[in-house]
């Protein structure tokens, strides 16, 4: 998918979203956190790519739909029944060249900090518990991007790989804010 189309994406999407529990409530208060790191994220994807800056905002929309999935497959946003559309969809348009040693940079940056995010946190719920469950998903999620990632990075495709580590990411992190991870190192990786 081309930056724009998932900028579009996002931009559609985002206004939509609604938080399912009551505001004042602790599940009303991590959507309404979710949902405004993925509009943040959208709004640095926008102020990137305005200022002709394609790697930063590929990884900041990426990393905004890693949010926006997170909370709504976790059921704390909802999207009016709305279909989202897949921002893995088609072909990745290809960074300009000038640009080439930076996007190689924060690709290989960004698939650390995945990884280190993956080892450095636990499953907080009880086991036998949906929340544990979810936790789960949310790991194996970040992990098929991960992997998915460096694939594409190994097949020439860097664009690819850094949307996939930063969505990866943003699962991850959502979940960490949402609760469902406690984080036995490097803190300073996540959002909380």
């Amino acid at each position: 998918m081309k930056i724009i189309h998932c900028q579009a994406v996002l931009a559609e999407t985002i206004p939509l979203c609604r938080v399912t529990g009551p505001e004042d409530t602790p599940l009303g208060r991590t959507g309404a956190s979710i949902l405004l790191m993925a509009r943040s994220y959208e709004s640095d994807g926008r102020g990137f790519s305005a200022g002709g800056d394609p790697v930063n905002a590929l990884a900041s929309f990426w990393y905004a739909s890693g949010w926006l999935h997170f909370g709504l497959s976790y059921g704390i946003l909802t999207c009016g029944g709305n279909a989202i559309p897949c921002v893995f969809e088609g072909p990745f348009e290809q960074i300009p060249a000038g640009q080439s040693e930076k996007l190689a940079e924060k690709t290989g940056r960004y698939a650390r900090l995945l990884d280190t995010a993956r080892s450095s946190v636990r499953c907080a719920p009880e086991e036998a518990t949906p929340g544990h469950t979810f936790a789960g998903k949310v790991l194996c999620i970040a992990g098929v991007y991960a992997g998915y990632g460096a694939l594409c990075r190994e097949g020439g495709m860097p664009e690819k790989a850094l949307a996939c580590f930063s969505y990866g990411h943003g699962w991850l992190d959502a979940g960490v804010t949402a609760g469902l991870f406690s984080i036995t190192a490097n803190r300073d990786i996540f959002t909380v």
